[in-house]
Parts: structure tokens; sequence; C-alpha cells
């Protein structure tokens, strides 16, 4: 049994996320999260891999609690974030996240800032050593008292004054994230801890949305989100400077975000997105921006829709910024002049992560993935153009892929060119043709560029099926105009798009056209509910964590002022509502489907599975509901993962070969 025949080995193979380079260059460290003593969870712990590429990596840490979140500091110490207990104090903590520091030239790590309610985030000075800390705080009065005083009353209801009151899978308050700046420990005290803490960011009537810190310390970047003037209900993102002359205001204007700030390691640049709001007809761009902080110029450095900029990491040297954007598929590095716009593209393949740049700009270090390859650490020269990266040995092992990978490419009616990866399982022939399966994307501002430990298609390809994954209109990685005309109108081009390229998928001698189904998840699941109203093509459609009914949905969704932007006022534009809305087509359906969906999924309700179900039952489809009480949007507990795969390939395997059905066990 290989990693793709046995769901049991295939939850269990550690997976890495984040790198951390120590000053000097010589250590790297990731987080890595793998399956618990007992199956039912799984942990964190700290390893280091060599930059070298020669030894094999260690682990660093190990606690039932785990740990994430590394840095380092200027001495090289690393810093990490822990629900560990401290052994050595005389009361133990609250089950919080606090700050550990575990020293350079060894020794036990141990807790260097706490605070009531944990720490959720945290980023140190390059050079100074001052600590940014994120920490909740309530709306009134002492964290600890408050809580305490909820705890005796047997309290847990929240008061909400303005919207949103939930995000992803959580709620919100009653305590707001707010950001503190920290002198670094006394270097001679051993057992010293951050100085005490000063209050940066939010003020009144704003929320914490993220920060960076300039080398010296003295500087903080802040992301806000603030009140949108335009709507009572809406928020948009701010950039502010907070210096030792006051408050800048950086990016402030209706209508687009700023965010993901970076300040350069020489102390000359701040650098950020921002990122246009859509609106019916015109998707969000991003344009890459830079501010000088000597003098305040401003210059793009990447033009309004050039790019989807996913991560931005500034060159230690000179004018130069390295970003990784979406491209056709991929996910490249790119080494951009700040000054003068050039770029250079420095990786042919694979989409990158984390990249971290040594102190010297002679390397480049990162996590690579495709679709055909998990996360893994490699290094990168600078400045080379189309390079393949040097592997690093990383912590992540699975055994062959059970098939190939290829590309699928089509034409639009409309003359646009539209590509797929194409999964293909081992033996797949003219003579004897892999039954098909059509997988959408989330998002939508997405694209199949990397590995998915969620939805892997190459389980599927261990039994016998090929994967169509394809980049439909509203895909990330083409151009601003493959973006533009499917905004707010989510079931016209991506619809036709997917249906061309499975055509052209199911024109080729090693698919068996008779044997074809589709699934999706999120806006991949809208696409499958579309699909499911306008075609019986498919032979069955599995539709997770879907969008159904979209007047519904934008009410009662985490951030509904988002969708609200795209799709217009769902009380003045009734028609786009309606035309684009799945559950107007319910009576079409006579494709089986299996629905999914988490009760803690507040991006997409569970209102919308259970309207999904209700009216699938109501209308005598073929149908079934996989309810997950405990999973959010996403399926993360190790049996529930294994449990989602068995009950689709049951699905499949019965309406699609045929096969006699076999309920998994369990359910």
């Amino acid at each position: 049994m290989s990693t793709f025949d046995d769901l049991d080995a295939f939850v269990a193979a550690r997976r890495c996320a984040g790198l951390a380079l120590s000053p000097e260059g010589t250590r790297l460290v990731t987080t890595v999260s793998e399956l618990s003593a007992d199956g039912k969870s799984s942990g964190t712990s700290l390893w280091e891999i060599d930059p070298g590429g020669k030894q094999a990596p260690r682990r660093l840490t190990r606690s039932s609690a785990g740990e994430s979140s590394a840095a380092f500091t200027p001495a090289g110490d690393l810093l990490f974030t822990s629900r560990r207990p401290d052994t050595t104090a005389e009361k133990p903590a609250e089950d919080t996240a606090a700050l550990w520091l575990l020293p350079a030239g060894g020794g036990e790590a141990r807790p260097v800032a706490e605070r009531p309610g944990g720490v959720s985030g945290f980023a140190v000075a390059r050079d100074a050593g001052t600590l940014a800390l994120v920490t909740p705080k309530p709306v009134e009065g002492d964290a600890a008292e408050q809580k305490e005083a909820r705890e005796s009353a047997g309290v847990s209801a929240r008061l909400h004054t303005e919207f949103p009151v939930r995000f992803w899978d959580h709620d919100l308050g009653p305590g707001r994230a707010h950001l503190q700046r920290c002198a670094p420990p006394d270097p001679d005290d051993p057992d010293a801890t951050y100085g005490e803490p000063e209050h940066v960011a939010p003020h009144a009537g704003e929320r914490f949305g993220g920060s960076a810190i300039s080398p010296d310390g003295r500087t903080v970047a802040v992301v806000a989100d603030v009140p949108d003037p335009d709507d009572p209900a809406s928020w948009r993102r701010r950039l502010t400077l907070h210096g030792p002359d006051g408050t800048t205001a950086v990016g402030d204007e209706p209508g687009a975000d700023h965010e993901s700030p970076v300040i350069t390691p020489d102390g000359r640049w701040l650098l950020w997105v921002r990122e246009r709001h859509p609106r019916p007809g015109r998707g969000m761009a991003h344009t890459l921006r830079a501010r000088s902080l000597d003098d305040g110029h401003e210059v793009d450095v990447l033009p309004e829709g050039a790019r989807q900029v996913r991560g931005i990491t500034a060159a230690p040297t000179g004018d130069a910024v390295h970003v990784v954007v979406d491209e056709a598929g991929h996910g490249p590095v790119l080494r951009v002049s700040i000054t003068d716009g050039t770029v250079t593209r420095l990786t042919r393949s694979g989409t990158y992560t984390d990249v971290v740049a040594a102190a010297d700009g002679t390397a480049l270090y990162a996590l690579r993935a495709a679709v055909d390859a998990p996360p893994t650490p490699v290094r990168l020269d600078p400045e080379a153009p189309d390079q393949e990266p040097a592997p690093l040995r990383g912590v992540t092992e699975i055994d062959p892929l059970p098939g190939a990978l290829t590309e699928v490419h089509a034409t639009a009616a409309d003359g646009t060119p539209l590509r797929a990866w194409l999964v293909l399982p081992g033996g797949a022939s003219a003579s004897s043709p892999a039954p098909l399966v059509l997988w959408i994307h989330g998002g939508p501002l997405s694209s199949w560029n990397a590995w998915s430990w969620r939805w892997n298609p190459w389980l599927m390809a261990a039994r016998g099926w090929a994967v169509l994954l394809p980049d439909p209109r509203l895909s990330t990685g083409y151009g601003q105009e493959f973006l533009d005309p499917a905004t707010g109108a989510w079931g016209e081009l991506p619809y036709t798009d997917l249906m061309t390229v499975t055509d052209a998928t199911t024109a080729r001698d090693d698919i068996d056209a008779t044997k074809v189904a589709a699934m999706g998840g999120s806006f991949g699941g809208y696409m499958a509910n579309w699909v499911a109203g306008h075609t019986d093509r498919f032979a069955a459609i599995v539709t997770h964590a879907s969008i159904w009914h979209l007047d519904g949905f934008v009410g009662t969704t985490d951030a509904s002022f988002h969708w609200r932007r795209e799709w217009g006022d769902p009380l003045d534009d009734r028609e786009r509502y309606d035309a684009h809305s799945p559950h107007r087509h319910v009576r079409a359906i006579r494709t089986p489907m299996l629905v999914i969906h988490g009760d803690k999924d507040y991006r997409v309700p569970i209102s919308e599975g259970l309207r999904l179900w209700y009216d699938l039952q109501r209308c005598g489809v073929t149908s079934q509901f996989l309810y997950f009480p405990d999973e959010n949007h996403w399926v993360l507990a190790p049996g529930d993962a294994k449990l989602w795969y068995r009950t689709v390939w049951a699905f499949l395997d019965h309406h699609v070969l045929g096969q006699a059905y076999e309920r998994p066990a369990l359910v």
C-alpha cells in the first residue's frame, strides 16, 4: 500500500508550512504538522532544515501543545508561539498561546511574553530586536477579569453593535486584536522577558488587520479595517505609518484595500498591495506600491491589474523586491526593481510561498509546491531567470505518484484561450480509458497551481480516475481581461469555459467519455450546483460547502459587504441575483448529487447546504447529505477527512462506475 492507496498513510504524512531564516543565514526553520499519537488530531512542531541541503532535517521542539510561527531575533535566538505550560512558573498560565524563546546557544525554551487572552501573532525588528506583538484586548475593562466574570456567571452571549460578528469559523468579540510594541529582553539577563508593552493600534472604531516593523523598531506600518463611509455595514483596509514623528496615512481611499505591508531590510522603503474593490463587470485588481521612508515619494512597482500578488519579500540590498504572483497554473517568484519596474522571472515552474532572503543577498529560500509535488524547501539564486531550484532535504515523505500530470488546452467561443491540468492514472490508454472527474476550484479568485492535501487528485488517480483541474474565467494568473467579464456574473462564462475544457478532455482516447462526474467546493460548489441545473451530461455531482441561494448567502456570510460589492445590492439588483442563483434551476436537476457541509462554516453558512438538501429532496432528486457538525469550510480532523474521501468514492463508484453501493462505515 502506498501513500495514495492508504488513507491512513496519506493523513499521517508530515506537512510543512512557513520558513524562518537566522540572521547569519545558517539556520532555516519550518513548522511541521503531523498526526498525533492517538490518530484523532494533528500537532505541530518546529524543525530545522539545512540551507546547504546536505544534513537531514532535525526536530527542535516537542510538546503536546505544539509550536508554530517561528522567527529569529537579531542575536539568533528562535522565537515561537505555543500553548505549552511553563513548568517553572509558580502558577500555571491559562491555556493560551505565549511567546517562547529557544536560545541560540542551546538550553531549554522559556516564555518571554505572556498576555491575558494569549499571543496571536508577532514580528521582530531585524536590527533592534523590538517586538511587535498582537494580542486580544476586551472592548471594555480588564481581559482576565472579564473572562473570569463571564465564566463565573455562565455567560457565553456577546452583544454586537457593528458588523461583522463572525469570521471563517469563529465568533468575534468580546475582544479585539491589538498591536503592542515591546523593547527586547536584556541580553545579559538569561531570565529577562520583553519590556512593558506600548499600545500602537488600532484606534477607536478600527479593527487591526496586519503590520510590519522597521529594522530599527521605531516605525510600524499598520493595516486597519475602517468603516466604509458609503455603507455603514462595510469595511475597507487603510494603511498608516506610526513613527517617531507621529502617524501618517499612506493608503486610505474608498473603493480599495491597502494591505500586506513590508519594510525593506535597509529601512528605506515601505511596500504594500493596493487591491481595488470589485464591482459588476470589473474584477478586483492588485497594484504593488512602494513609498520612500526618506522623503515620502511613492511609485507603482507593478501597475494595477498586471499581476495578482501573493507574497512580498524585500531583497536585503539594493532597490529590488521578490514577489510571488499567479501565472497560468504556476506561482513564480519575480525579482522586480522598485525604481524602474524591471521584472525578472526567477522560476520556470511550480508555485512558491514563504520566500526568505539571506542577509548577504546570495540566496533565497522558499517552499515550492506544484499540482504534482507537496511543499518542499528549496534554494534559489536571487537573480538568475527561469531557474530550477536546488531542493533541500525536507520532512515530507510520499511514495511515487500513481499517474502522470499533463495539460489540456481549448478555446472558448469568444476566442479566449483556456487551459487545465489533467491528472492521468497509471495505465490509462486508448485500450483502457479512464473515468473522469471534473474538479472545480474554489475562490473564485484562485487557480489550480499547487499541491492540495484536502482535495488531492492523486488519491483519485490511485483508484483509476482521471482528474480534470481547469482554470475557467475568474481564475487568477491570466490577466485582468480574464476576470472582468465574469465578475458578478458567475453563471455565464465560467460555466461555458468548464464545459469547453471538459469537451476537449473527453475527446481524448484515454478518457472514457461515458463515465464522467463533477465536483467542487465553495465557489467550485456554486459551479457544481450551476452545472447540475444546466446539463445532465455528468453521471454524478459532489458539491461541498456550496453556495445555493445567492441572496441568502450574501446576507448570512461572514463578509457580506465583499459580495455586495461584486453582485450589487440585493434590494436593488434583483435581476442579477435571480439570473445567477443556482436554486432557481432546481427543477431541471436530474443528476444524483452528494451535498457536503460543515456546521462551523461561517464563510458559506450551513443554511446554504440545508436549503440545497431540502430543495433536492422535495424535487425528488437522488441525493445524499454528508453533514459535519464540528468542521468548518474545510474538513480538517484526520478521521473526518478520511470519511470525506470514502463517502465521495462510494457515491461516485455507484453512480458513475455502476458498482453496488456500499455505505461507508461509521456514518
